[in-house]
């Protein structure tokens, strides 16, 4: 199960780093939570601990000088089983600028599997380089659940450029193919398309030989301090493992001493390590029934890794010993500084380290008096840490490093993507307060705009209502002097006096009721009724003495005005009537009025002495004011019979804005 996630985690955040979208589509806080994941998940992980000293590079093919060229690699283990995981494992080289980094991994190929030697194959994987698998130090998982097979092929299409000489070729640390946790590829035939007789090419049995560049590295686990021990020039020490019960077992792997804790190392990396052992399996403790299941001899340092895998052909055994053929010397020196060393020793059943935990019997007494190493346990054999922490089956330890790979590559996008939302949050902020200024500054701006409108309608009501009472009470006041001339005109008349004086009790109380009016100047009151019969009305009370003639055109029309603009009419009548009656000396005026959906035009003349001015100086101020409130146009002249006439013109079409 665990395999099963790990394989989902890694596979995910790659398809995230290949189409960087994704984070663009989520949220803030999604962001911030993949963050926080990824961050957690690498606390988990295993490291890129690189390995020092010398080694096996793995497999390298001849050099071209294009990349388009096809080259191929194979492993056939000789026996259909059901796979369900590839793992390529690129070489690695250091650069002195970018620092390590892939050296000739494919930039386009694809995975082949069959199973038989004649079967042509069927692709299971492929990869461009738009997958953007680069750069990489770590190992590519390919997945591939349920498939058959018995052997895989890699063949590439588009070769990578090599760091040295930009030549390129197809580099390969190690192929491992999984069927559960059995790598069946350890140590099986390999075939290449590129020959060792050519020059530059590396061993195509490097792919199988369980080399890997790196050390293992967990993220949990106590530290173990390695096994080592002395020996003289005449013994030959064993390590004797009893599994309990006879179990099928066909793998082994040794852990090599860890060397890498001082810059440089203050040994060599095959420290301790036998130059030659042989692993025998029995059922009898006494090893007469023993079995030989393999032998190992190491040519130079090259041949020994930091974990040493050896597979062997399955045997069912109970005890399982490693003998020393040939010691490990330190420095080539003297035979008493003969050594024997590891870090852990793992043998597998079914995939299982099935010693874990078991602490060996040896031929030697250990410590040994005065020539051991303090501090070495024999149970640092198979307490299941090293030097770094816990030690990982080799399945898991691989998909940690992919899946750390992967989330080291999308960390990048996902802070990017959040520097770019902080700081569009930042330019909002920003905003906002130029706009909270901007709201509070068109508060106030508001405020005081409104404050003057108010300043300003509370002097057009003053200014409306100081012309009301100008015109309406010095219209009755002027009516109700005539009147009382009248008056004493007619005491020795009673039936005349009794009409004078009614027509003042009228006047009166009208003016009593424009008193009002003028109090309640926001109100359209409806004060007067028909326009036509109030301008008939003031012309017979103001201009009694005179003759006159009233003309209205559109009557229909007047009637739909505002009584705002009816008053202000009447009451631009009645100005113009007081001013004829004081100042004219005419014996005859007239009015036209006319009213339609464009214009509304009155035109009052008289035969009087006329005005002084017809520049528009001489309209008294009056008229002028009255004009003004009403947003109209006054026009004054003498005609060819030498009458005046003053003429006012309002556009209809601006009514429909007055309050």
């Amino acid at each position: 199960m665990r395999c099963v996630s790990l394989i989902l985690a890694a596979l995910l955040p790659a398809v995230a780093v290949a189409k960087d979208e994704p984070h663009a589509a989520l949220s803030l806080s999604q962001l911030e939570q993949r963050l926080e994941e990824i961050n957690s998940k690498l606390d988990d992980l295993a490291s890129f601990s690189l390995r020092g000293g010398v080694g096996r590079v793995g497999f390298r093919s001849k050099a071209y000088s294009q990349p388009d060229q096809l080259e191929w690699v194979k492993v056939d283990w000789g026996r259909e089983v059901e796979i369900d995981q590839i793992v390529l494992v690129p070489t690695i080289w250091r650069d002195t600028k970018t620092g390590f980094r892939q050296d000739g991994f494919p930039l386009e190929f694809r995975i082949l599997v069959g199973t038989t030697p004649d079967d042509p194959g069927t692709e299971i994987a492929s990869f461009t380089a738009k997958d953007r698998l680069l750069p990489r130090i770590a190992p590519l998982i390919i997945p591939c659940p349920g498939v058959k097979a018995s052997w895989v092929k890699v063949e590439a299409t588009l070769l990578s450029p090599r760091a040295w000489d930009q030549l390129h070729d197809l580099e390969l640390a190690e192929i491992l193919v999984f069927s559960g946790r059995e790598n069946v590829a350890l140590r099986q035939a390999t075939q290449a398309s590129s020959h060792r007789e050519e020059e530059g090419v590396r061993p195509k049995e490097n792919l199988v030989d369980g080399s890997l560049p790196y050390l293992m590295d967990a993220a949990h686990g106590e530290q173990s301090i390695a096994f080592v021990s002395r020996f003289g020039a005449a013994e030959r020490p064993s390590l004797t493992f009893d599994l309990g019960t006879a179990r099928p077992i066909n793998r082994i792997h040794l852990h090599a001493v860890d060397t890498s804790d001082t810059v440089p190392q203050s040994t060599p990396s095959d420290f301790g390590i036998p130059r030659g052992f042989v692993i025998e399996g029995a059922n009898r403790s006494d090893f007469t029934d023993a079995v030989r299941l393999l032998e190992f001899h190491a040519e130079s340092p090259f041949d020994v890794d930091p974990i040493i895998m050896l597979h062997f052909p399955e045997a069912v055994c109970r005890f399982v010993r490693l003998s020393v053929t040939e010691p490990y010397i330190l420095m080539n020196l003297t035979p008493e500084k003969q050594l024997l060393g590891f870090a852990e020793i793992e043998i597998f059943a079914a995939g299982v380290n099935v010693v874990l935990g078991m602490t060996p019997s040896t031929t030697f007494d250990h410590p040994v008096p005065g020539r051991s190493y303090p501090g070495r346990s024999l149970s640092a054999l198979t307490d299941g840490a090293n030097f770094y922490g816990a030690i990982l089956p080799i399945r898991d330890w691989l998909e940690e490093l992919a899946l750390r790979h992967d989330l080291e590559a999308e960390r990048p996008f996902v802070r990017a993507e959040l520097s770019q939302r902080y700081a569009r949050q930042k330019i909002r902020l920003v905003w906002m307060g130029w706009l909270a200024t901007a709201l509070a500054a068109g508060i106030v701006l508001t405020i005081l705009i409104d404050r003057i409108l108010r300043m300003r309608h509370v002097a057009r009501i003053r200014e409306r209502f100081a012309a009301d009472l100008h015109d309406e009470l010095g219209a009755d006041i002027h009516s109700i002097r005539i009147l009382g001339e009248l008056a004493l005109a007619s005491k020795d008349i009673p039936e005349r006096l009794n009409q004078v004086l009614q027509s003042s009790q009228e006047i009166a109380q009208r003016a009593s009721n424009s008193v009002r009016h003028c109090m309640n100047i926001h109100e359209a009151n409806g004060l007067y009724g028909s326009l036509k019969q109030d301008m008939h009305w003031a012309a017979e009370r103001i201009m009694a003495q005179l003759e006159y003639d009233i003309t209205v055109e559109g009557e229909d029309f007047l009637q739909r005005l505002k009584p705002r603009t009816k008053t202000d009419l009447f009451l631009f009548f009645k100005e113009c009537l007081i001013n004829i009656s004081r100042h004219a000396d005419a014996t005859r005026f007239s009015t036209h009025l006319t009213a339609n959906h464009n214009e509304i035009c009155m035109t009052i003349s008289d035969n009087g002495r006329g005005l002084s001015d017809l520049d528009g100086k001489g309209v008294p101020p009056s008229l002028q004011r009255r004009a003004r409130l009403l947003g109209a146009h006054i026009v004054t002249r003498i005609s060819e019979t030498g009458e005046t006439l003053i003429t006012l013109k309002l556009k209809t079409r601006k009514l429909g804005f007055r309050k």
